[in-house]
């Protein structure tokens, strides 16, 4: 082989050594910020890791919020309608926080099974709800019983049909204007 050929060879071979290592570390940084979603059905199964971060997402349950007099820290209860996980959490809550809302909390289990958050998100406007509870919520609101006073599922507008597939898109705490506006018809402008 001669000298320019093996000069050559060896700057390939030192080109593809860089992008390998520059690819091993990039999967690597990926694979420590990646936090995976879980609903609390998922969490009482068993299918979080032990002290693993990750999100969690449902529904804040009505009654559930209780603040420490003098303090930032707060406690409330995550709901999938099938089953529910107590969180707590230090420091200020979104505005948008309310009960009967979405919520995706940023946190790991705790030793004693409560949900340690260290950041949390509320939705930003009655029709929006972060695709991952709605997909969860839809899941599990079969198995949702009303109490009294609650007509139907929450967050649901329209009927199920019998495949159990929602014929309307959910909009969690809207209320029945709302839900009709949604079902207007659309009128076309006139000339088309």
């Amino acid at each position: 082989m001669t000298p320019a050929r093996k000069r050559r060879l060896y700057w390939v071979l030192g080109i593809l050594a860089g992008v390998g290592i520059a690819g091993a570390l990039a999967l690597s940084a990926f694979q420590k910020n990646v936090m995976f979603f879980f609903d609390p059905s998922q969490v009482a199964a068993g299918e979080v890791k032990k002290g693993e971060r990750f999100r969690l997402g449902g529904m804040v349950s009505k009654g559930s919020f209780h603040r420490q007099p003098g303090s930032l820290e707060v406690s409330f209860v995550v709901t999938d309608y099938k089953n529910e996980l107590p969180v707590k959490y230090t420091g200020v809550l979104p505005d948008l926080f309310r009960e009967g809302q979405g919520v995706v909390a940023h946190g790991r289990m705790g030793t004693d099974g409560v949900f340690v958050a260290d950041e949390v998100l509320a939705k930003h406007d009655e029709k929006y709800m972060p695709p991952e509870v709605a997909r969860s919520l839809k899941k599990n609101s079969e198995a949702y019983v009303p109490k009294d006073g609650e007509s139907g599922k929450p967050g649901v507008r329209g009927e199920t049909t019998p495949g159990g597939d929602m014929s309307r898109r959910m909009i969690p705490g809207g209320d029945d204007n709302a839900a009709s506006a949604a079902e207007a018809p659309i009128q076309k402008p006139a000339g088309i």
